[in-house]
């Protein structure tokens, strides 16, 4: 670890996680039961009923689960376009459903079905065999080392994984509940990956941004079209954020237009124009790759390491995986280290402070706490003050705090 220049990265951020991480699984976080189980009810209703839907649109029953079947009457009795045939039957995979969906209300449903299928099994069952009788709380497990990036990754169950996008995924933070007396306060940093990227290419354009105080996904969308701040629609900032985040993952022309439905010729405008205004961005991630290429391994801000065996190989898919992972690692990890600096020096505050406040779950950028209802002003600022000012980067590092009576409504 000394040669390495890792030392520090031990001693001052993991070797202290390991008690933070200890506190938060004795911790645990408490589960309304009875509510879960009329969730999981909810959610069994609404799956037989879409089975009926799906029959009937089918004009025969065949088990919506059996891929193999469910290829055969969608592109063999009902014609459906698209159809890719393997060794093992047609494939449904989500990306095939996914385009025949807007058109074809039975691949709509189909897609619904696995989504709350997934919800009832993973989450409305699956969460209830974790609550402990006693206290009613589930203790989940954090791993600080089995993630490649240094994230925390959360098992038993996952806690991490919880879906927010979709409204019955919503419902399942409702079941969770703070403990009489106290409510959940949650701690975001607010596009803490940007800022990074702000900070580590040092893009003057970015930082000004930021330093504003700017809307920054509109800043985007404002230089990558070329229009004032004012005339930036809904859907142009959409997709300037799209480019903002697929830049910190490497995307590809491919990728940036398949994922917001727009030609690749314009995918690669968008991404030509964005390096063109952020130039120093695209020097800075040119920089990675090659520095990756030659030592064959990338690092975080605090000296994380991260090898990449493959940034040489003469296989394009190999070879692209890391260069992708060359760009990302520097930024996601060390957005997981500053995470981590935080809930060590929010535990130490806690502790110093004899607050009965605690932290319950990590979500990546957010942490979540119980607090009594009297501390909750003073653990909000302490919050805010420790989290913004872990470490001093060119732009400021911001925390958004809300709380609640369940986690869905602190979130």
């Amino acid at each position: 670890l000394k040669k390495e220049e890792m030392w520090k990265l031990f001693t001052e951020i993991e070797m202290p996680l390991v008690f933070t991480l200890f506190h938060m699984e004795q911790n645990g976080v408490r589960v309304e039961a009875e509510e879960l189980k009329s969730y999981g009810e909810q959610l069994g209703g609404k799956i037989v009923q879409l089975e009926k839907e799906i029959y009937e649109l089918a004009g025969e029953e065949f088990n919506i689960n059996s891929p193999k079947q469910l290829g055969v009457i969608l592109f063999e009795h009902l014609s459906l376009p698209n159809g890719k045939k393997t060794k093992t039957g047609y494939s449904t995979a989500a990306d095939v459903l996914d385009k025949l969906a807007p058109d074809y209300p039975i691949v709509a449903k189909i897609l619904e079905y696995r989504q709350l299928a997934k919800l009832k099994s993973t989450y409305a069952d699956g969460l209830a065999m974790f609550i402990h009788e006693d206290d009613h709380r589930i203790h989940g497990k954090f791993n600080q080392t089995v993630t490649a990036t240094g994230r925390i990754s959360s098992t038993e169950p996952n806690l991490q994984n919880i879906p927010a996008r979709v409204e019955l995924g919503r419902l399942i933070r409702k079941v969770f509940v703070p403990e009489e007396g106290y409510v959940f306060v949650d701690a975001d940093y607010s596009q803490i990956e940007l800022r990074l990227l702000a900070h580590l290419s040092q893009d003057p354009t970015m930082i000004d941004g930021f330093k504003k105080g700017q809307d920054i996904h509109r800043r985007t969308a404002s230089e990558v079209f070329g229009i004032p701040l004012d005339e930036v629609t809904s859907e142009q900032r959409s997709h300037a954020k799209a480019v903002n985040f697929g830049i910190i993952y490497g995307i590809s022309d491919f990728g940036l237009a398949r994922n917001i439905s727009i030609s690749r010729k314009q995918a690669k405008e968008y991404i030509e124009s964005y390096f063109a205004r952020y130039s120093c961005v695209h020097g800075y991630m040119e920089k990675l790759v090659a520095e990756a290429r030659e030592s064959g391994m990338t690092h975080t801000m605090f000296g994380r390491i991260r090898a990449l065996p493959e940034i040489n190989s003469k296989n394009f898919t190999r070879r692209s995986f890391a260069e992708r992972t060359a760009m990302n690692t520097p930024i996601q990890g060390s957005a997981a280290d500053i995470i981590k600096l935080a809930m060590n020096a929010v535990q130490a505050e806690l502790e110093q402070r004899g607050l009965r406040s605690r932290i319950l779950v990590q979500v990546h950028d957010e942490l979540v706490l119980e607090v009594p209802e009297a501390e909750k002003a003073e653990v909000e600022q302490m919050l805010k003050d420790t989290m913004e000012h872990i470490v001093q980067l060119s732009v400021p590092l911001v925390v958004d705090i809300h709380s609640g009576t369940n986690w869905e409504e602190a979130k």
